[in-house]
């Protein structure tokens, strides 16, 4: 019987390495630089904090990233005619998702997400890529009813639940 060529074997071994090499391959968890641009972006939470930093698509004034829980959800007192209400905390397999509605006669004049996915790299790509996304759109809907962002299901459906129970303690 006749040995196979060696570059047959030669290819065989290196595709095996390379799998191997592939499926070993881990990629990291941890935010990258505490420090980095990203942080002073999107916040950072004290040393020693346990709970979730606040992400947002892109930086807009009032959201703050702190290391206490969020507040509870409840009706705040109308400031110049507006209306801050909490939505209820919503999990997801990812991180929870909740948000703040503001509304102003009767219509959202702004949304603020307290809570969303962060604690993974991957978690943080997709809840700054979705949140400004899902802004807009429950912005221009002015309801709950907003489309699922392509990517980010979990996050677009906790965002919508928790928007909608916003809306019914707005009207209720």
């Amino acid at each position: 019987m006749a040995l196979p060529p060696r570059r047959a074997v030669l290819t065989i071994l290196g595709t095996a390495l390379g799998l191997v090499l592939l499926f070993s391959f881990k990629t990291p968890d941890a935010p990258a630089d505490p420090n980095g641009p990203l942080a002073a972006a999107f916040g950072t939470p004290a040393p020693g904090a346990t709970s979730q930093p606040i992400v947002r698509g892109t930086p807009r004034p009032g959201v703050i990233a702190g290391a206490s829980p969020p507040p509870a959800p409840s009706a705040q007192p109308p400031a110049a005619g507006k209306q801050q209400v909490d939505g209820d905390v919503v999990g997801t397999r990812f991180g929870d998702v909740q948000v703040r509605l503001i509304e102003s006669g009767g219509k959202i004049v702004d949304i603020k997400a307290l809570q969303l996915p962060f604690d993974r790299s991957r978690s943080r790509q997709i809840s700054q890529y979705s949140e400004p996304i899902l802004h807009d759109e429950a912005l221009q809907a002015q309801s709950a009813r907003i489309h699922t962002v392509s990517g980010a299901t979990y996050t677009s459906e906790a965002y919508s639940q928790s928007l909608q129970s916003a809306l019914d303690r707005v009207g209720g």
